[in-house]
């Protein structure tokens, strides 16, 4: 970072906030330097570290596409201090922001092939910039289809981006939420993620599926793509939560012989494979 100091925050404005569910908001951030906001780039897949002063930081995804310069966005869920802290700050104020770090989604395995994004809750943040960035750029890519799962309809994130998606050529959305999480009005399918996924049977055909979401539903999601035939060589997910500095300094997210916040976050399955069993 700037400065020599590697842990030194770059200073955000607080552009906009958008509440996507009762307690996962969206933050549009603005660099407050013109120079750095004119230079600054990332990949889709990067993630850096968002700080309120006096509170702390966390790590969250960069949710927007870098095809969309000029901000950048993070969509985080209500779980702790300094969540909660990032929650009190208005539009006008300050955050602080480093990165970006982390590996990148692989574009030249997604090139010219049908995407299938599996997003669960507050999971489809990590895809969301990849996504956009798809659609940004439709004559790279295949058919993109989207399924969008919560708990709940309440906590089904992006749900008026969900419109403007599926309004694209050749993109599909699906929703769905668990069992006992639809209400009267609901137009979407009920069940779990893998089970819907499952059933819609798409197939592999050298086709790639980008899928993020609490660690449950992706242990069940692998196991649902080995059924339908998909290698794990074909399977993309993430691995955030287990980071902490973001630097590889601190050691946290040390899985086997990767370090998650420098080998990844972005995994295949193949490499997942090769994780201790414990994990």
């Amino acid at each position: 970072m700037k400065g020599g100091n590697i842990y030194r925050p770059y200073l955000m404005k607080v552009a906009e906030i958008r509440d996507e569910t009762p307690d996962v908001r969206t933050l549009r951030l603005e660099f407050q330097d013109p120079q750095v906001a004119s230079s600054f780039d990332w990949l889709p897949g990067q993630f850096g570290e968002y700080s309120v002063f006096g509170a702390g930081e966390c790590v969250f995804t960069i949710a927007n596409s870098p095809t969309r310069k000029g901000y950048i966005e993070c969509s985080f869920k209500l779980m702790g201090k300094v969540t909660s802290a990032l929650r009190e700050v208005e539009v006008g104020g300050t955050v602080g922001f480093r990165g970006p770090y982390g590996n990148r989604f692989p574009l030249e395995l997604m090139e010219g092939r049908n995407l299938y994004f599996v997003g669960g809750g507050i999971g489809m943040a990590a895809l969301r910039g990849l996504l956009q960035f798809t659609l940004d750029q439709r004559d790279r890519f295949g058919e993109i289809f989207i399924l969008n799962a919560a708990r709940t309809v309440a906590d089904i994130v992006y749900k008026q981006e969900m419109e403007e998606w599926a309004k694209v050529e050749g993109v599909t959305v699906v929703k769905t939420v668990d069992p006992g999480g639809e209400t009267p009005d609901w137009d979407g399918k009920v069940g779990l993620a893998p089970n819907v996924f499952e059933e819609l049977a798409p197939r592999p055909d050298g086709n790639i599926v980008i899928t993020c979401g609490p660690p449950i539903m992706i242990r069940f999601m692998l196991q649902a793509l080995d059924r339908l035939g998909f290698r794990p060589e074909q399977v993309v997910t993430t691995l955030e939560n287990k980071m902490k500095c973001g630097l590889g300094k601190c050691g946290r997210c040390n899985i086997g012989r990767y370090y998650v916040c420098k080998d990844g976050p972005v995994f295949t399955a193949a490499q997942l494979a090769q994780l201790p069993n414990d994990f």
